[in-house]
């Protein structure tokens, strides 16, 4: 949440940022805000993070923006919940000129929680302080790939014990990079020096392919089948990519036949090896079989999903729930046996512009995460219900109307692309903006 000085205001939701006012003559208690509901922030206000609304929260930059991330699953063991944490993420720019472009490996560690509030204290205490901030500054290593092309999309899958990276180009072709060797130079200041010398020009895609004729987004790697891949693209068409002995793929050149506009996100089943979800500009979900031939492999459709494009979904692993966010700022939750009905089992309008990334948390099965354009990401938990008896909404009419769902809104980034929690420290998120990466965790998850 975020507040504003003035009266303060309460909500279930949480307060991760504040909004202050240059005017010391009005000033008064903190204001909850909230974008889209109440009064708009007024000149020589801003937000302020409270801190005591994270566990933890660092920012980073990269240079050019990244439009698109994924997080590299490690080998220092799951449900990680001490600090300090280490964390891999493998990303791609959008630099203004081609030639500038990035693939990279991201090493965030030494990652602290937040502090408390400091205390009055000696001098000796003071240089301790200086001292402890010393030591817990969060690190960065970048070791980086020249890549021709902004990257659009970027997700990550282990084939075996080797790391890869699937990338989808503006320039229209979709490489399938190795990140071994990134992953281990990372490691090593020296390494790292030596390959940014004498190797890192020479790092090539181990596969690519520019069947599609023209530039695409939506991209995934089954989570049952390791190597199995599909990609659409901006023309209405999905590719399945087939793994064959030697390290290659076998692309299938007949496209998937349903969308009539450009495919937006799919989704493999966690379930089922064959079965896999598609959203589109043209309104629809659509849910397929690959057993089938490409134009009779579409099983299950929703015409209409949202009033416009439907820019991304999420598919639960624990709940045979399909997560949908659009360009009408709508999350809609979809109950894939009830699929035919057309009508998803849930709404929630929290976001006032288009839905950028959605995702649902990866141990808890009610719980999940949304970014919007409008600078916003919000925390959901299905199994909510408001407390009749908690004072909020009587504190502040203003928060009545509040889906009871809404556990925390983030703010402070500027044009959210991206969002995913990281699949082995539970309730961490990651997000990429155009004002950088940003990685929390919220004391409502």
């Amino acid at each position: 949440m975020a507040a504003r000085k003035g009266r303060r205001r309460t909500c279930e939701t949480g307060e991760p940022m504040e909004a202050e006012s240059g005017d010391t003559s009005s000033e008064g208690p903190a204001q909850v805000y909230l974008p889209g509901r109440g009064p708009p922030l007024r000149e020589g206000e801003e937000l302020v993070m409270d801190e005591e609304a994270y566990v933890l929260y660092h920012r980073a930059q990269t240079g050019a923006p990244c439009l698109s991330f994924d997080i590299v699953r490690d080998h220092l063991g799951d449900n990680r919940t001490e600090l300090p944490l280490t964390l891999y993420l493998c990303a791609g720019t959008q630099a203004e000129s081609a030639q500038s472009n990035r693939l990279m490996i991201l090493r965030m560690h030494n990652l602290h929680g937040t502090k408390p509030p400091p205390s009055e204290g000696s001098d000796e205490e003071e240089e301790e302080d200086e001292e402890d901030e010393e030591e817990r500054k969060p690190q960065l290593e970048l070791a980086m790939l020249p890549h021709y092309g902004g990257i659009n999309r970027v997700r990550v899958s282990w084939l075996g014990e080797e790391p890869v990276a699937g990338v989808w180009s503006e320039k229209g072709q979709v490489e399938v990079f190795a990140l071994r060797r990134l992953l281990q130079v990372v490691e090593d200041p020296q390494a790292l020096a030596a390959f940014l010398r004498d190797e890192q020009a020479q790092m090539k895609p181990i596969f690519s392919f520019a069947g599609h004729m023209g530039e695409g987004f939506a991209l995934d790697w089954s989570p049952r089948v390791p190597g199995r891949l599909l990609t659409g693209d901006c023309q209405k068409n999905i590719h399945l990519w087939t793994p064959t002995d030697g390290g290659s793929w076998h692309v299938d050149q007949r496209p998937f036949v349903g969308h009539t506009c450009s495919v937006e996100d799919l989704q493999w089943s966690p379930t089922e090896n064959t079965v896999f979800a598609s959203c589109s500009a043209d309104a629809s979900i659509r849910i397929w079989d690959i057993r089938a031939a490409p134009s009779k492999a579409c099983m299950l459709t929703t015409a209409t999903a949202h009033e416009g494009d439907v820019n991304v979904i999420s598919w639960s692993r624990r709940e045979p729930f399909l997560l949908s966010g659009g360009d009408d700022g709508a999350l809609k939750i979809w109950d894939l046996r009830q699929f035919k009905s057309g009508s998803p089992v849930a709404t929630f309008k929290q976001h006032v512009a288009p839905v950028t990334s959605v995702e649902w948390h990866p141990q808890d099965s009610g719980v999940f995460a949304a970014s919007g354009a409008d600078h916003q990401i919000t925390q959901w938990d299905l199994a909510v219900e408001r407390d009749p008896e908690a004072g909020d909404v009587e504190a502040d009419p203003g928060l009545a109307d509040l889906p009871q769902q809404l556990l925390f809104v983030h703010q402070g980034e500027t044009e959210l692309k991206e969002l995913h929690w990281h699949p082995q420290c539970p309730g961490l998120l990651v997000s990429t903006a155009l004002s950088g990466f940003t990685v929390f965790r919220t004391i409502s998850v």
